[in-house]
């Protein structure tokens, strides 16, 4: 196992990224101080329970996510309540996402 982390500046601060990788498999999550945007393998529905704002980034097996540096050029395909009450929504870049999030 590998982990590897990635600082983002955002109009309104910093977020932090960081993947966690296996062979064949990694876990990408970029974290703020009002939510987080996580690859599919989270599950953000789930969080809503703990009142968490998350959403989940586009990324398949034909066409993974697959590096922190890559995770900013997404597109935001999945927003719990919380994350909504944020601004965040579906279709949205990623890179303005982080700015939410911070």
């Amino acid at each position: 196992m590998e982990v590897q982390t990635k600082t983002y500046e955002t109009p309104n601060g910093l977020v932090e990224g960081v993947q966690t990788k296996w062979p064949g498999f990694n876990i990408l999550v970029v974290t703020g101080s009002k939510g987080f945007l996580a690859c599919p393998a989270i599950d953000v529905q789930a969080c809503q329970r703990y009142g968490v704002a998350a959403a989940l980034v586009e990324s398949t097996p034909d066409n993974p996510i697959g590096t922190l540096e890559r995770f900013a050029d997404r597109k935001v395909t999945q927003v719990n309540e919380a994350g909504a009450a944020l601004g965040l929504t579906e279709g949205m870049d990623v890179a303005d996402a982080f700015a939410l999030i911070a």
